[in-house]
């Protein structure tokens, strides 16, 4: 059974993030969209080990910075719900290598909105841009669309 625990990661460098155009995969709930690199937790790993051993299978980089940034909570009405760990990282070592769920690709931050990515994705975006410290995040969709958001326990606009 697979985790319901997942990391997220945004790779900085410069102005940029780099960004996952998940394409390869056929089933694949974000199948089209633009994302961050990260996956499921394995038996008994730490959100820490998670990231690193996610973002080092995806990318070929082994991260040297990083920040926990906050918990995002997806509920859906297809797919059972979901614990991110969000993070930034900064630092890094190694050289991009090719990913099997998709194309690797830097992405400056300001052309981000403009990309295929979850209604949601564009809050956590926003907090990210305005240094918010550490957040709690709720987003429910029906389908593809966001019915609900939650920050830090109060309804936020979306």
């Amino acid at each position: 059974m697979r985790s319901n625990l997942t990391t997220l990661c945004y790779i900085e460098k410069e102005d940029s993030y780099l960004m996952l155009h998940r394409v390869k995969k056929e089933k694949d709930i974000n199948r089209d969209k633009w994302s961050g690199v990260g996956g499921h937790f394995e038996a008994d790993e730490s959100p820490e080990e998670c990231l690193l051993r996610e973002v080092y299978e995806e990318t070929g980089l082994t991260l040297t910075s990083w920040q926990l940034r906050g918990i995002i909570t997806f509920g859906t009405d297809v797919c059972d719900t979901e614990y991110m760990f969000l993070y930034t990282a900064d630092g890094y070592t190694g050289e991009l290598t090719d990913c099997d769920e998709g194309t690797l690709e830097w992405v400056e931050k300001s052309r981000v909105p403009e990309l295929p990515i979850w209604e949601g994705d564009r809050i956590f975006f926003r907090l990210l841009a305005e240094q918010a410290p550490f957040f709690s995040l709720k987003l429910r969709y029906i389908g593809d669309e966001l019915a609900e958001a939650v920050l830090n326990g109060q309804p936020c606009k979306f």
